[in-house]
């Protein structure tokens, strides 16, 4: 999700490697201020858990723009990226030149079987049409007890009381429970499930914003489809969100229903 207003080059145009990938809403990009807490909301995850990925062979199924698998390629042994997208296939190649990318569906890995030791898959699996497909082929390509990480949207706080998902891009959501039985059916087991939460500087940020700083960007974000400039406030405030706002909680500390996203480790059973 991202505060975003749709703005996608004609599908026969050529990428231009060079430059910045278009803001269209279906993934997050670095270094815009109006998209910065999405941006945060999704660095954050990279940060918290690129150690386990120290010293491995790792494949990011559904790299977008890039910037996590960069991330990762600062401690591991060797990244391999995928992305549907050829745009930001070709982004990645000129951008983040450490990073092995690839273009490729995510339901048919071009990978060998037991090829790596870790699968990154962050704010992705929300995006498929086969989710059972894709873990069947992330545990197909991990090593004996090779780590699957996954994040998405909490179906429960990010799309309340519906049946479909608010974000267009989004096939299907999943609760805490809907993710760990998919990930144990696709071959995985010992799942640790954690929450991302809101810490105290963002939960002041949402007091000044009508109780929701989400809520805020996605009003704003429909305004500006009618030329609306963004209120002063909240673009500061968006603009000074940072990866140390959020609180990573484990399943047993919190209430996991509550939290925004999910995470989920497993180990390839």
């Amino acid at each position: 999700m991202s505060a975003f207003v749709p703005d996608v080059p004609p599908a026969d145009q050529p990428p231009a490697v060079d430059a910045v990938l278009t803001l269209t809403g279906e993934r997050t990009i670095p270094d815009l201020d109006i998209e910065n807490y999405w941006f945060r909301r999704h660095e954050v995850v990279y940060e918290r858990l690129a150690t386990r990925c120290a010293g491995r062979d790792v494949l990011e199924a559904g790299c977008g723009e890039g910037y996590g698998a960069d991330l990762i390629a600062g401690v591991a042994r060797r990244v391999v990226a995928v992305d549907y997208d050829e745009a930001a296939v070709a982004h990645v190649r000129h951008r983040y030149p450490r990073v092995e990318v690839m273009q490729a569906n995510l339901a048919e890995l071009p990978l060998p079987d037991a090829s790596v030791d870790v699968v990154v898959n962050f704010q992705v699996i929300e995006h498929l049409w086969d989710q059972g497909q894709f873990v069947r082929e992330c545990a197909r390509v991990l090593r004996p007890s090779g780590l699957l990480m996954v994040s998405t949207p909490n179906r429960i706080t990010f799309s309340p009381g519906r049946d479909t998902p608010i974000n267009p891009f989004h096939t299907r959501e999943l609760n805490a429970d809907e993710l760990t039985e998919l990930l144990v059916h696709g071959g995985f087991a010992e799942v640790e499930m954690c929450g991302l939460f809101h810490g105290p500087r963002l939960q002041e940020m949402d007091a000044r914003h009508g109780g929701s700083i989400i809520d805020a960007q996605i009003a704003q974000a429909l305004a500006c489809d009618e030329g609306a400039p963004w209120p002063p406030e909240l673009a500061a405030d968006v603009a000074a969100v940072t990866t140390a706002d959020f609180d990573l909680i484990g399943r047993g500390d919190r209430e996991i229903a509550d939290s925004l996203d999910l995470i989920a480790i497993a180990v390839r059973a």
